[in-house]
């Protein structure tokens, strides 16, 4: 069989929108709502364990009718973000949704308000759910009443969500002008971005200056969208619900402790200099004497090999198989059942997802596969997050999704299962040269740049509060960048623009250092399993990706033998880094 991209079918996930079969299905899921709201009066401490435990079942399936249908809605706005009918149905669904939310608040709050010894009586029998049940007891402090909440529910739908549905609706939407060998093209993003990784610089320059173009036509807007998002964050978050700071709001969603993340970033920002090291070495490669910002994903040979989609899925599917046949065929289990959208298409939404909606259902997967060595990193990367969501497959849909810090695992070590075996099976130095250069590359991309992403936004937040301007934000972002490179790259002024462009600033804020978190926690389980081998690695990492989101990522991580809180865990991801470094000079020499 010959692979080729192909756009995705929902048909597995919900009968098409307007049509009888799902009209059928909203009529049924406000039936369980109304049958659901009828038990608000069995809510006491004094609850049967036996009553609780079937409440919780009708609470869980409409959770999973809610996945359902977010889901659908998101998926097919992806598809094509100019779509009416998808913007329509989407818009809809979101309104559903706050509704089916509303209604079910009470029993949050109910669970949220009994004290510890009546939760924990109902506690013993949850099982699989006992998690999910603690962890909606960490967010008591910050949960305020049920009307307040309703209106809070109601305000994001008709408010900041649908300003957020403006920003991806502008952003999708732009096209770029490029001359490439003389031709004009006119390009989406991910057909630009190919260009950055161009071996010639003047064309990743002009791919550069030409995003910054775009986005400056409309920075006004977009900033103004940013601060929108900030100033809610801050309203609701830190001055109604009373959390310590605005990156506290994650890091308890997470479950991670704000020492922590803390201690993450500070080791992060320790260790720049690994990543400038990088970029001097860089340069004298590339026979210049330092490297401009438009060139830090430089190849370091002309040499620009191309692989047609069916290569890439062969790749990726050699490297899971010779690691776990088990997620190699998981994998081959998206693409086969055509789950998997690789198409380049205008309005098709940019860059890469997975979505992985609710157990025993095949993750969806959305790439824009251009046929370079990135395109199939990513690909392996993606289908990691699908194989993750395959393998927690018999968990509730209230515990199959891990907590966002480990819900970049298995991606990320996926790309490492695809670099060991290109590195593997090569033994021309300068392919060598150029997959580790790659290999490095990507690490200052998932983990310096992440890490700073965050920085940045704990100084925006506090600076929109106290009435900063854009001009203001785009030399804090300038700061940001040239702490990050030093004295190693030339940051031009069209960089301060950056920012604007990176979508889950808006969407999800602070949200980046679960990359830095992922990569180095993966970059940790890599050493160990060339320490300890295959046979006795392997049933130990599945166990990892079978918790899905059933145990704490402290429960978690301390069963892979690391604890999070230790300053040297992290350092000792950054020495592997390290020493391929000094792979990569040598092989220079």
């Amino acid at each position: 069989m010959v692979y080729k991209p192909q756009r995705w079918t929902l048909d597995e996930l919900l009968p098409q929108p307007g049509t009888p079969e799902q009209e059928a299905y909203l009529v049924e899921v406000r039936e369980r709502l109304h049958a659901f709201a009828a038990v608000r009066a069995e809510l006491t401490p004094q609850l049967e364990a036996a009553a609780f435990m079937t409440i919780l079942q009708q609470y869980e399936t409409l959770a999973a009718d809610a996945s359902r249908l977010v889901a659908y809605a998101y998926l097919w706005f992806s598809e094509d973000t100019g779509d009416q009918d998808a913007m329509a149905f989407r818009s809809q669904i979101e309104q559903f949704t706050t509704e089916l939310q509303n209604q079910t608040l009470f029993f949050d709050l109910w669970w949220k308000s009994l004290d510890d010894e009546a939760a924990e009586r109902l506690l013993t029998p949850s099982g699989d759910l006992r998690y999910f049940l603690k962890s909606l007891r960490r967010f008591k402090p910050h949960t305020l009443s049920e009307p307040v909440e309703q209106a809070i529910n109601i305000k994001e739908v008709n408010g900041l969500n649908a300003v957020l549905t403006i920003y991806d609706k502008i952003t999708t939407n732009f096209t770029y002008q490029l001359t490439v060998a003389g031709e004009e093209l006119e390009l989406t993003r991910g057909e630009l971005a190919v260009y950055v990784f161009s071996p010639d610089p003047a064309l990743r320059a002009a791919a550069y200056q030409e995003l910054y173009r775009v986005y400056e036509e409309h920075a006004d807007v977009l900033a103004y969208i940013y601060a929108a998002r900030v100033r809610d964050w801050h309203e609701e978050n830190v001055k109604l619900r009373e959390y310590e700071s605005p990156v506290s709001v994650r890091n308890l969603g997470n479950d991670i402790p704000d020492e922590v993340v803390e201690t993450l970033l500070v080791v992060v920002r320790d260790n720049v200099g690994l990543f400038q090291r990088y970029f001097r070495f860089k340069a004298e490669a590339l026979g210049v004497e330092k490297l401009r910002r438009y060139d830090i994903y430089a190849p370091l040979t002309a040499a620009d090999k191309d692989y047609t989609f069916d290569e890439a899925v062969q790749l990726v599917d050699a490297a899971y198989r010779a690691f776990s046949p088990r997620l190699a065929d998981q994998a081959k289990q998206i693409i086969e059942e055509q789950h998997l959208d690789a198409e380049v298409r205008k309005q098709k939404l940019g860059g890469a997802y997975c979505y992985g909606v609710l157990p025993g259902v095949t993750p969806w997967v959305l790439t824009n596969f251009q046929g370079k060595i990135n395109d199939v990193s990513t690909l392996a990367h993606e289908l990691g997050h699908g194989v993750h969501a395959l393998m927690a497959a018999e968990h509730s849909p209230l515990t199959f999704h891990s907590v966002l810090p480990l819900a970049e695992t298995a991606s990320v070590f996926g790309e490492m299962l695809l670099t060991d075996k290109l590195l593997s099976e090569e033994d021309d130095r300068e392919v060598q040269r150029t997959l580790l250069n790659n290999l490095l590359s990507d690490a200052y991309a998932t983990i310096a740049r992440q890490a700073y992403f965050v920085l940045f936004e704990e100084k925006a937040h506090a600076m929109i509060k106290n009435g900063a301007r854009p001009d203001d934000l785009y030399t804090a972002y300038l700061d940001n960048l040239r702490e990050q490179f030093g004295d190693t790259v030339e940051v031009s002024e069209d960089f301060r623009l950056e920012w604007l462009a990176i979508p889950h600033i808006y969407q999800t804020p602070f949200y980046c250092y679960a990359y830095a978190f992922g990569n180095l926690l993966v970059l940790a389980l890599y050493r160990k399993y060339k320490a300890v081998g295959r046979e006795e690695f392997v049933p130990d990492y599945l166990r990892i990706l079978a918790h899905g989101g059933s145990a704490s990522p402290e429960q978690i991580i301390s069963e892979a033998g690391f604890d999070m809180a230790d300053p040297a865990f992290w350092q000792g991801a950054f020495d592997l880094l390290a020493e391929m470094m000094t792979e990569l000079e040598e092989l220079s020499e």
